[in-house]
């Protein structure tokens, strides 16, 4: 039985890691001990060490204070543990120090297999990190492998900084790993448990995560998926992924499909008709199955004791603070104590197994489950180009709930193909849709603006909710831009960018219905939108926001002299417009650039000098 440690860097992410799901029931069909960890690498190896320690002194007492012994692990301070009355006058505090030593040399070598995961190449940084430092953990000829979106893309560059080289595309041959495994791993259902395991909370939580196609038979010059999944597949079976996750980790509200373009496949039909069989029907409703019951059977099975058990407890837990009494509370305690069920780490599946009789009834009678609805959701979006008045009706079959379609380009085959798609959508009765706006690619900034107004008056001509997400472009393979998103499109510039994020920062991101709210954010035709995109960025989040002491302390920090009557917004529009086109030119270039500190540009043409005062207004001040 080999030790395997999946990894995920500590970025914050919406989803939580397919590939390594799939990897983790892989690996425990196999016989396999997995560990599943997201977070500081330090704090992994703090845990694991301070794991042998409790478990070689079997303190219950002792356990009790883990978060002190594990920052004294970790830092080596003594204060966490002078709080522990009398400990460091015992032996176990003598061997407490022999595993601070264990950690400061990273004497924590305990896994045979390492997998490690990547996403945006914007993450490599913390990417190239967690893969190096990873390498302390493994024994000696132990196997580290690399996987996901970034090393599918930059594979050259991941192995020149990490000497590992990564697994590229998707695991969809039998035998890719071990050569005598038949399995292909891609195909295999996730391994919902691993995400027991770890404190961070993905956004998407309790849903299927699935996909039923592969790939997309477009080849857009801006997408990754073409290289990330380079042949379509045009169906995939959901059902036996789904049956074997009810067995296992019991029923999930939502389903999230992953699928980069469902309809261009020629199974659309079945696809919908399994969509169906498995619940997700217009109208569907479930019955949650009890997290009591899922860990208490995956205890029993001894499927992932670790994170089930570590579940279970923070159900006792629960059920503490549902008691009324403080007497109910201290008998509840007394029971878990003398049963060694206070954590997860002593705790026995006998014993859990005898508690029963005491947790369950307390379980259900304060934790009732409810009848819910449940929703499907294509994730990454939907093709307009491949929507029929067929596929439409056939698709208010089920529970869709955001439709989200995608509107990546101004054009009027584009605009005519996008209309049709929400059309169709709004007469078979689907009225909640979504919308991916790319921008900053080879696009202007006006074609943005009237994808979004397109979207709005959509909503009042056919009584639907369209809630649109501008998503700028980055260049997923550009070494230039690794580490950040600061590439700039070639119709934009840094200050029309920063006015689009000061704008969407307003709206939490997204634009809904409604006409008054839209022309207030954005402007009422394209030309107020091309003054917004020009305006100081202070005026542009605060407009109409500004009060009489604020423009008085203006006035005695600059030379120009505001009128009590005007607004500022205003002050500069009139002064910005009316500079002559060469000036008008000059102050644009400077503007694009976004930096208005002095040693940023130089001018002494005093009216651009007055223009350019408005911009070093600042949200603080």
């Amino acid at each position: 039985m080999s030790k395997v440690l999946l990894l995920e860097p500590n970025y914050k992410n919406k989803y939580p890691p397919m590939g390594l799901m799939k990897l983790a029931t892989y690996y425990r069909e196999r016989g396999d001990d997995v560990r599943f960890f997201k977070g500081d690498l330090r704090d992994l190896a703090a845990t694991l060490l301070c794991e042998k320690y409790l478990l070689k002194v079997k303190d219950c007492e002792l356990a009790e204070h883990t978060p002190k012994l594990l920052e004294h692990i970790k830092t080596g301070k003594y204060e966490p543990i002078d709080a522990i009355a009398g400990f460091q006058d015992s032996e176990n505090y003598q061997l407490l120090k022999t595993y601070r030593k264990k950690f400061i040399n990273k004497d924590y070598k305990f896994f045979d297999i390492i997998c490690a995961t990547t996403l945006f190449t914007f993450y490599l940084n913390e990417t190239i990190n967690t893969i190096n430092t990873a390498k302390n953990f493994l024994k000696k000829n132990g196997k580290l492998m690399i996987g996901g979106i970034a090393s599918t893309i930059l594979p050259d560059y991941i192995f020149e900084q990490t000497e590992i080289r990564p697994q590229c595309g998707l695991l969809n041959k039998p035998g890719t790993l071990d050569e005598d495994d038949i399995n292909i791993i891609d195909e295999l259902p996730l391994d919902y448990s691993i995400l027991e395991e770890i404190d961070y909370k993905y956004p998407a939580s309790n849903a299927y995560f699935a996909y039923m196609t592969r790939g997309c038979p477009n080849k857009c010059p801006f997408c990754a998926v073409p290289r990330l999944e380079p042949k379509y597949c045009g169906y995939i079976k959901l059902k036996p992924q789904l049956e074997k996750a009810d067995t296992i980790f019991g029923k999930q509200k939502d389903l999230l499909l992953m699928d980069n373009n469902v309809f261009a496949s020629d199974k659309f039909s079945e696809i919908i008709t399994e969509i169906k069989e498995c619940g997700f029907g217009r109208g569907a409703k479930y019955t949650p199955t009890s997290e009591y019951e899922i860990a208490f059977g995956n205890i029993c099975a001894k499927n992932n004791e670790r994170a089930y058990k570590k579940k279970m407890m923070n159900i006792y837990d629960d059920i503490t603070d549902k008691l009324l009494t403080e007497e109910e509370k201290g008998s509840f305690y007394i029971a878990r104590k003398k049963a060694e069920l206070l954590h997860a780490i002593y705790a026995k599946t006998s014993e859990i197994k005898k508690f029963d009789k005491i947790a369950r009834p307390l379980y259900e009678k304060f934790f009732k489950q409810s009848e819910r609805t449940r929703y499907i959701d294509f994730n990454q979006g939907v093709d307009a180009r491949f929507v029929t008045d067929e596929k439409m009706k056939k698709l208010s079959e089920i529970n869709i709930r955001p439709l989200r379609i995608a509107f990546d380009r101004y054009t009027p085959k584009m605009i005519e193909q996008y209309r049709s798609a929400v059309e169709l959508a709004s007469k078979y009765k689907i009225t909640n849709l979504s919308n991916y706006l790319l921008y900053n690619y080879d696009d202007k900034p006006e074609d943005l603006y009237e994808r979004m107004k397109m979207n709005v008056e959509l909503c009042e001509e056919l009584n639907v909710t369209i809630y649109s997400f501008p998503m700028k472009y980055h260049p997923i393979d550009d070494p230039d831009f690794f580490y950040n998103r600061d590439y700039i499109g070639k119709h934009w510039n840094r200050k029309f960018i920063r006015a689009i994020q000061a704008v969407l920062n307003a709206t939490k991101g997204k634009i809904g219905k409604g006409k008054t709210f839209f022309e207030e954010a954005f402007g009422r035709n394209v030309e107020e939108f091309q003054k917004i995109l020009w305006m100081p960025e202070a005026f542009i989040i605060y407009r109409r926001r500004y009060d009489e002491n604020l423009r008085n302390r203006l006035a005695e920090r600059y030379t120009n002299h505001y009128e009590d009557e005007s607004d500022l917004a205003n002050e500069w529009w009139e002064r910005f417009s009316s500079l002559d086109e060469n000036s008008l030119n000059k102050v644009k270039e400077i503007v694009g650039r976004n930096r208005f500190d002095d040693e940023d540009y130089e001018t002494e043409d005093a009216l651009i000098a007055e223009v350019l005062e408005y911009y070093k207004v600042t949200r603080k001040s």
